[in-house]
């Protein structure tokens, strides 16, 4: 089932928003694939008319890094430039923040005035929290008052549980990539950096201890990266470029 495929007019149910959340999960996807999927199942779990953002922080930054419509990105894009707001309550407070009617609601001034004027009216900001941690937090904007039951209230809540367990393990997982990255990168680096060393231990009848010394005279001397001047050595004696190790690490 697509999250496009349920009826226009109802709200999408509980079951089935697990079920293609974990089908999602399944599929191993990037970051932003996957919180786009989150986003068009949010909105769907409240009402048809309803928008979806997912507001992240990561390395002391906050942004929106998914949405399903211009409504959240407005909503949103106001609160971070005014500092206020309930998606930014519910992530520094990790608790669910209700706005059933913008106009009377007087606890964030600043971007009541200007989120009224962009035609957000109501929204339902849930903290995305793993571990105690709160990762981010999702929040459903709509552009009509709305009573938020208890029912619904409930099912976003416990659907922004879910989320923030598959956003942390997609996140764990890219991280993990990026980790794999750089070890790769400083494996190949150290082998180019080993042939040259081989290179001049052969040339000078010295041992790797010495080698190592001329190599690193040439990088400060040139001012150029030590693993530079290895490559450019074996690129010179062999006439062609180092070659790379094979991936000590292989992706599925």
């Amino acid at each position: 089932m697509s999250t496009d495929s349920h009826r226009s007019d109802e709200a999408l149910q509980l079951p089935a928003a697990y079920s293609e959340f974990q089908n999602l999960l399944l599929d191993g996807p990037d970051v932003a694939t996957f919180m786009q999927q989150i986003v068009n199942l949010a909105s769907a779990i409240v009402s048809p008319s309803a928008q979806c953002g997912v507001t992240l922080r990561r390395d002391r930054e906050i942004s929106t890094i998914a949405n399903s419509g211009d409504l959240a990105v407005r909503a949103d894009e106001i609160q971070y430039g005014r500092g206020q707001g309930p998606c930014l309550e519910a992530l520094h407070t990790g608790v669910v923040v209700s706005v059933p009617d913008l106009a009377t609601d007087e606890r964030w001034p600043d971007y009541r005035s200007h989120a009224l004027t962009q035609g957000v009216r109501s929204s339902l900001s849930l903290p995305l929290t793993v571990q105690g941690a709160t990762l981010g937090a999702l929040n459903i904007y709509t552009s009509n008052q709305h009573d938020f039951t208890a029912g619904e209230i409930g099912h976003a809540t416990a659907f922004a549980k879910q989320a923030a367990t598959g956003l942390a393990i997609v996140l764990r997982h890219a991280d993990q990539v990026k980790l794999e990255d750089q070890l790769r990168e400083a494996l190949a680096t150290r082998a180019v950096i080993d042939q040259a060393l081989g290179i001049v231990m052969g040339q000078r009848g010295c041992g790797a201890a010495e080698a190592f010394s001329v190599l690193r005279e040439a990088s400060q001397h040139r001012n150029r990266k030590l693993h530079d001047i290895a490559a450019e050595l074996i690129e010179t004696i062999t006439g062609e470029p180092p070659q790379r190790p094979r991936p000590f690490i292989q992706r599925g």
